[in-house]
């Protein structure tokens, strides 16, 4: 009599499996990512270390018997920059960017003119295509400045 042994052996190693829930994972915490809060926090930490080293500062300059008011002050000086500065900081993080990304864009575009215009001198068709879209008293003036 023939008797057959029947093993179930998973389909997934379960290595894969972890390493693929963990990039899942990660993923959707990159997506959930917002740089400009980012930006916005270095932002505010600069401004408020400023702050403090100025206060760090002021008390170093008095006398020893105020030590305690002093540091319960820099302390006070601390929280309330975090307070109040908060908004601007993530404001004006979220302000460069959007100027970095406009300067970007015009820079991209400035040289693919560029590139649109070196392939034109050397191709007739393009040239004549920019002739027909720019109009060609344009295109001379242009012309007349390479």
């Amino acid at each position: 009599m023939t008797s057959f042994a029947h093993v179930d052996y998973p389909t997934e190693h379960s290595g894969v499996i972890r390493a693929q829930n963990a990039a899942a994972a990660i993923k959707g915490i990159a997506s959930g990512f917002d740089s400009s809060r980012g930006a916005a926090s270095l932002l505010l930490a600069a401004i408020v270390s400023a702050l403090l080293v100025v206060a760090n500062q002021v008390i170093d300059t008095w006398s020893e018997g105020h030590l305690l008011a002093a540091w319960m002050l820099l302390w006070v000086v601390a929280f309330a920059a975090l307070a109040l500065l908060s908004g601007p900081a993530r404001r004006a993080a979220a302000a460069l960017r959007a100027g970095f990304a406009g300067w970007a864009e015009s820079r991209r575009r400035a040289a693919e003119d560029e590139r649109t215009w070196q392939v034109a001198i050397r191709d007739p068709r393009i040239m004549a295509e920019l002739n027909h879209a720019m109009g060609v008293r344009t295109v001379n003036d242009l012309r007349a400045l390479y």
